[in-house]
């Protein structure tokens, strides 16, 4: 009986014990479990430290003259595990850096991509940035140098963006068809010239003006590409978007958009005004942000213009000035050509009046070059580039000479880039203060021309650049006959 008391009396008071036992030891259990749990931690993170997981895997960076499977387009699965799921790859500053500098790389300027990452603070310390040095300087050493002498110029004037207004029988439907190209047009052109190799160079990447002994001369330049590279240069014409062009499906004036780029404004049918690539400048823009290897070293096209109505589609002649909104145009317009400027273009003299320079009496001559120096140079700032209104030059082939007064007159005003219309793949004429460039017209009348040849090779002018049959708007009015 004892005993059964006893035993029953032992169980519950060890087993208090017990329990009295591990309340006491719980805070020091708790705090080895706590330890642990930090020591884990401290580990995983020490690991991934050494390991070099900090950054997750790069990105491909933008498309251009590099190897598939190269320091700068590799990634690693296995580094997968450890990226933060809501974190971007191209968001680390090292990823930024190798992005950037395969952008300015996929242009051809490979000295400038190298030098932007051997000043970054991650020199030296990130293999692919090592690894991309040394790639680019690979591409370096196997560029070759370009003869500037068969570099082609093409030229377009506004383009057409709605065919239905300006193909709709209305007197000034013959002009468009012969002298317009279509946005359609435009970019299949681009797309066929993109896949033939070429690469759009700045008019000054040929030559340039430099100082000597003897006064300034015209020197020519280099343009290294790869292989398989040919260089082309772009402009512009009668870029005003002129009063009796409106309504017929073209931009009505270029602005600066929302992201600091130039783009354009057009008028819609119910009179709202929308704000896009409706022209050249925005829409090669956009191409050359897609298609990075396609401009070298950031070139974009030269843009001309008159005077007599203003520029950019700004009323900023001196025959408007007693508009209300003439100061505000002058001042608007003037930001939009810095604005061009700053993005890479290039801007020229197309003449104020649109007249032929090369056969105009002397006194017109002067009163033009000086009405354009007076209100379209005050604009747009110093240029020394005139592209002659229809091609019609101030000399025959033969280089200028010093009694040229129609050249020396221009010379004095600050030209020394030459440019008239030359239907040949190309025509570059360098003397010792000039240089002279001929320009194809890539609009309806010469893709017509390509395609009323049929397949007589010596009359079709194109072929180097794209097949006219396969640009041609269905919408354009044929035969596309000159008037």
């Amino acid at each position: 009986m004892n005993q059964n008391i006893n035993r029953s009396h032992y169980r519950p008071r060890a087993s208090k014990r017990r329990r009295q036992y591990l309340l006491h030891r719980l805070p020091v259990i708790l705090i080895i479990v706590l330890l642990l749990v930090l020591l884990s931690v401290f580990c995983w993170m020490l690991g991934r430290h050494f390991l070099g997981k900090d950054s997750p895997p790069s990105l491909s960076p933008t498309k251009g003259p590099l190897e598939s499977g190269s320091p700068l387009t590799e990634s690693s699965a296995d580094i997968e595990i450890f990226t933060e799921p809501d974190v971007s790859a191209s968001s680390t500053p090292i990823n930024s850096l190798l992005e950037d500098a395969g952008r300015i790389a996929a242009g051809y300027d490979y000295d400038r991509a190298i030098q932007l990452l051997t000043d970054s603070e991650f020199y030296g310390t990130d293999q692919r940035i090592t690894d991309a040095i040394t790639e680019y300087e690979t591409v370096k050493a196997s560029l070759k140098s370009y003869d500037v002498s068969q570099v082609t110029h093409v030229f377009f004037h506004t383009l057409v963006i709605d065919e239905s207004k300006a193909f709709d029988g209305d007197a000034d439907e013959s002009g468009y068809n012969q002298v317009m190209t279509t946005k359609d047009e435009f970019l299949k052109i681009l797309d066929s010239m993109y896949e033939k190799g070429y690469v759009l160079v700045r008019l000054h990447d040929l030559a340039e003006l430099t100082a000597g002994e003897n006064g300034t001369k015209m020197t020519r330049k280099s343009i290294l590409l790869p292989e398989g590279k040919k260089p082309f240069v772009m402009s512009q014409d009668d870029v005003c978007y002129y009063e009796y062009m409106e309504g017929d499906g073209f931009a009505t004036r270029m602005v600066i958009g929302s992201d600091g780029k130039p783009t354009c404004e057009m008028t819609m049918e119910d009179g709202s005004v929308e704000t896009g690539a409706f022209d050249l400048v925005p829409i090669l823009e956009d191409y050359i942000q897609e298609h990075p290897d396609f401009s070298y070293k950031g070139a974009r096209a030269v843009i001309a213009f008159t005077g007599y109505q203003g520029i950019l589609g700004y009323r900023t002649a001196q025959s408007y000035s007693d508009s209300p909104t003439y100061q505000q145009d002058r001042e608007t317009a003037a930001a939009v050509a810095q604005c061009l400027r700053d993005s890479g273009w290039e801007l020229a003299s197309h003449s104020w009046g649109h007249r032929d320079l090369g056969t105009i009496e002397w006194d017109k001559f002067k009163a033009d070059c000086d009405k354009w120096d007076n209100e379209v140079r005050t604009l747009i700032g110093p240029t020394d580039i005139i592209l002659f209104p229809f091609g019609a030059d101030v000399g025959d082939w033969h280089p200028y000479a010093a009694d040229n007064e129609r050249f020396r007159y221009l010379k004095n005003l600050g030209f020394s880039y030459f440019c008239n219309v030359d239907s040949s793949q190309y025509w570059v004429q360098v003397g010792d203060d000039f240089l002279r460039q001929g320009r194809r017209n890539l609009d309806g009348y010469r893709m017509w021309m390509d395609i009323a040849a049929g397949s007589d090779a010596s009359k079709r002018k194109l072929d180097d650049l794209f097949r006219a049959e396969d640009v041609f708007s269905p919408n354009r009015p044929t035969p596309v006959v000159w008037e």
